[in-house]
């Protein structure tokens, strides 16, 4: 994956959805052409993602407007119809009606330490082919903060900081009251904590206004007057649920719900790979505290090295849409309002370092 990186200044939603649509109209084109195909792919009938897409436009209007007037300038500066970047911005929710639930997406750990700021570390797996580029985007929200964020073009945000001093990570789950009701898009609930929230309180204030139909979880990071926090929100159609961090500060998550309640709706099929990741991950811990990204990201794949099982990479014998490898390793500094990426897996970060932003 190749990352692009801009900078807006205006805290106009449509001009600055014009702008992304007109500098990068040509990715969008593709990663809509390519979602349908993945949706087709997944057994997805056409005429259900368009439902889907329609339903989640009504949640997202009468939730958050501004996000969708963003969407459909991104569209119009594009040349797009404004469905096809809105199945993008939805594509979780189309993804949760599929007949199975896929791999999952993402390892993340999350270190509250007893003096100083969040250690935080993230990969982000999905399909290559589907998203051969990213978007690293620093802008001013509509309240006024400084917000830096990864996502897909046509996405609102995935992973990011603001100028507040809060940091999201973001993990896709699987659960049973998923359904194709069309709610808001988890992709715009990680925009509008990242545009708005100044606290976990906020942030979990955000996520739990929006009636979701697929589930996810963001985990927050706060670092405000020298101190440090952090939780894990886990979203469903069947509730909210908070995972605060274990006794030595750290949160690990992958794609299974970790809340007991939640947890037993849990659907991530057994050939998943993701308690085998969380398993990895909890084990490497105690050697991942007090290191900068790139040790970090050493650390976090630890002996293993290149086949930890947290370094996702294609397996070819598979069909294209059953192919997942880790296209991002991100972490966030919440002090310097800062992201450090790498579009590779964690072990590659480790050898080739991270781009600031």
């Amino acid at each position: 994956m190749k990352l692009h990186y801009l900078t807006t200044q205006t805290t106009d939603p449509e001009e600055r959805g014009s702008a992304i649509g007109r500098t990068y109209g040509h990715f969008l084109a593709r990663s809509g052409s390519r979602y349908l195909e993945h949706f087709a792919a997944l057994g997805i009938p056409a005429d259900q993602v368009r439902a889907i897409v329609d339903r989640s436009r009504e949640a997202l209007a009468a939730w958050h407007p501004a996000q969708l007037a963003e969407s459909d300038a991104i569209a119009a500066g594009a040349h797009l119809e404004p469905w096809k970047v809105l199945a993008i911005g939805a594509r979780t929710e189309i993804l949760a009606v599929a007949p199975s639930a896929g791999e999952g997406e993402c390892s993340t750990a999350v270190r509250v330490p007893a003096a100083g700021a969040p250690e935080t570390i993230q990969t982000w797996d999905w399909h290559g082919d589907i998203t051969t580029d990213g978007l690293v985007h620093h802008l001013v929200s509509e309240s006024g903060h400084g917000v830096k964020l990864f996502t897909e073009f046509g996405t609102a945000a995935k992973i990011g900081v603001n100028d507040a001093g809060l940091g999201l990570h973001f993990n896709i789950l699987s659960h049973r009251s998923d359904s194709d009701a069309g709610g808001v898009p988890v992709h715009a609930i990680a925009r509008r904590i990242l545009d708005e929230a100044t606290t976990l309180a906020e942030a979990r204030e955000i996520a739990a206004s929006a009636t979701v139909s697929a589930s996810t979880v963001f985990t927050v990071a706060t670092f405000r007057n020298g101190v440090a926090e952090a939780a894990s929100i886990e979203v469903s159609p069947a509730g909210v649920g908070v995972v605060a961090p274990d006794a030595d500060g750290w949160i690990v998550h992958t794609n299974h719900f970790l809340d007991p309640a939640i947890a037993e709706g849990d659907t991530m099929r057994e050939t998943s790979t993701t308690r085998a990741r969380y398993a990895h991950t909890s084990a490497q811990l105690a050697e991942m505290t007090e290191l900068d990204a790139v040790g970090r990201a050493f650390a976090f794949c630890g002996t293993a090295g290149a086949d930890a099982p947290i370094c996702m990479r294609p397996d070819p014998a598979l069909p294209v849409h059953e192919q997942w490898g880790t296209l991002l390793t991100i972490a966030l500094d919440l002090p310097g309002f800062a992201l450090e990426l790498h579009a590779g897996t964690p072990d590659e970060a480790a050898a080739a370092g991270f781009d600031r932003f």
